[in-house]
């Protein structure tokens, strides 16, 4: 399955992208599909717990840039007023802010993307009572997706910006996140296209070449353009372009990028004066 072509015509037998991951990732490990979903239900734990930690109000990153800001995004007034999104947010940031602080946390698909993935589907959980077992067949779903991703293109800011890191992450979570609601291969896989296509061009430029300023943040915005495509796809608005044909502009337009903005710290945020300057204070050396 490196295609979403092939992911689709692989799902299209068993009703689900999930599902058809589950059995092909048993079958190339040569063992019995119970003990590949108890390893990701050990994976599903491991986010459980970094939301948890996320959320500490006194957790802070040894730059002291980020953390406790989970806490506060998480507060019940915020999230009542934006909901199911307010909790995706806050959960996502709180992923985000215990890898800053060397928290022990899933890298889905990447450390700096982490917190998109476990940040939707753990909400939707808690929102909506989906059980454990659903949210693995959510992860198998997100899994096909990133794997499609990476051999096709880039999972790498280096390589191809944050596109390639926050954007895919968005895309395996939007597909993940319309089969849990019942959408079919076909509506996952354009939740993925339109959560990509909305993450087209999009830089990394790591402040001080730590993983924390825009990076974090990324992630809340990621979680929230996963769950707009979800919606998207789940009401029936097709996307206009096949999901790997936008993962073919996503690896031209990384190709494209310039070396400034591929996690080099040279440009975009990076290059800011005020944070340069809070860096040469905080730490002695130029940023």
């Amino acid at each position: 399955m490196q295609t979403m072509a092939e992911v689709l015509a692989q799902a299209e037998s068993v009703g689900s992208i999930g599902k058809a991951a589950a059995a092909w990732q048993a079958a190339r490990d040569g063992v019995d599909e119970r003990e590949t979903r108890a390893r990701m239900r050990e994976t599903l734990a491991v986010m459980r717990d970094s939301v948890r930690d996320g959320l500490a109000p006194d957790l802070r990153s040894v730059s002291g840039r980020v953390g406790g800001q989970a806490a506060l995004l998480n507060a019940p007034k915020h999230v009542a007023r934006f909901g199911r999104l307010g909790k995706a947010c806050a959960y996502a940031l709180a992923v985000a802010e215990s890898n800053a602080c060397m928290g022990k946390i899933v890298a889905a698909h990447t450390a700096g993307s982490c917190g998109i993935l476990p940040g939707v589907l753990l909400a939707a959980q808690e929102e909506d009572g989906f059980t454990d077992d659903a949210l693995v067949d959510a992860l198998f779903a997100a899994a096909a997706v990133g794997r499609v991703i990476a051999l096709q293109a880039t999972v790498s800011g280096a390589e191809g910006g944050c596109q390639a890191e926050c954007g895919t992450a968005a895309g395996m979570a939007a597909a993940a996140l319309c089969e849990l609601y019942g959408g079919t291969p076909a509506r996952a896989a354009d939740a993925c296209a339109f959560a990509l296509m909305n993450a087209l061009g999009l830089v990394c430029d790591p402040v001080d070449g730590l993983v924390e300023i825009p990076c974090v943040y990324r992630n809340v915005g990621g979680a929230a353009q996963a769950m707009a495509a979800a919606q998207l796809a789940l009401s029936g608005v097709p996307c206009p372009i096949p999901c790997d044909e936008v993962i073919a502009a996503m690896k031209d337009i990384g190709d494209a990028m310039p070396q400034s903005l591929r996690e080099t710290g040279e440009g975009g945020c990076a290059a800011c004066a005020s944070l340069c300057a809070a860096g040469k204070d905080r730490y002695g050396f130029q940023s």
